[in-house]
């Protein structure tokens, strides 16, 4: 497909089942690829991507009711890094210049974060990958996609899942549940419609920040966002 960029700098957010493809756990290689592929065509063209993968595919802290909160967001964080260990390894092997940056410092495996180095190195062509969250509890890894687009001075979320877009209901669960292609951040969250949770839809609020919600079963769906193609559901402020 032919790509003409209207965004010079993103940040796409990969939820970590997006990772696994069909098999719900782990990492399909053949998916990971197919994702580095469109992200590499995007850099290519000189776009400045910033990458927040989630770890859903290993570990949800909320599913362990009975291990204490912190450590078992901390345990979800450590599977953002492997995630991210993933990608930066596909994305280098494609020929692609790609740094994996924690906000937990580990300084054998990656480089850890500073809002300075990561937008130096953006500016370089560098596609920058964001893992372990935060580096604090309580906090989703939407919420980190939120705050590090803010950081850097993304100009859009681009928020990649698997269904196709922001739904009245869970379409995965309801059939008749109603596609809506264009929203406010406000009514989403009047309507609770849960695409991303309540912290960081209110910052990309008060932040102006737009966001793009596409499914990524179709990794061309990156390329199609990135050029400004009707593609999921955006949402905006009415003065963005």
């Amino acid at each position: 497909m032919s790509f003409k960029p209207i965004y010079r700098r993103v940040l796409l957010k990969i939820s970590g089942e997006s990772l696994a493809g069909a098999q719900r756990n782990g990492i399909d290689s053949d998916v990971l690829r197919a994702i580095c592929v469109n992200i590499k065509r995007a850099a290519d063209q000189g776009v400045q991507i910033g990458i927040v993968v989630g770890g859903g595919n290993y570990w949800r802290g909320r599913d362990m009711p009975h291990m204490e909160r912190t450590r078992a967001d901390h345990a979800g964080m450590l599977g953002t890094v492997m995630n991210g260990l993933a990608m930066t390894d596909c994305l280098i092997s494609l020929g692609v210049d790609a740094r994996l940056m924690t906000a937990i410092e580990m300084s054998a495996v990656a480089e850890f974060y500073t809002r300075n180095r990561a937008i130096a190195q953006l500016e370089a062509g560098c596609v920058i990958i964001f893992a372990a969250g935060t580096g604090n509890p309580y906090f989703t890894t939407d919420t980190t996609a939120a705050l590090r687009a803010a950081e850097v001075g993304a100009q859009v979320v681009l928020l990649a899942k698997r269904i196709d877009g922001v739904y009245s209901d869970d379409p995965e669960k309801n059939p008749n549940a109603e596609f809506i292609p264009e929203i406010t951040h406000l009514d989403m969250l009047n309507r609770q419609l849960g695409v991303m949770d309540a912290t960081a839809a209110t910052f990309c609020l008060e932040n102006g920040l737009p966001i793009l919600v596409f499914g990524i079963r179709d990794p061309n769906n990156i390329l199609r966002a990135i050029a400004g193609e009707k593609v999921g559901t955006a949402i905006r402020t009415p003065a963005q």
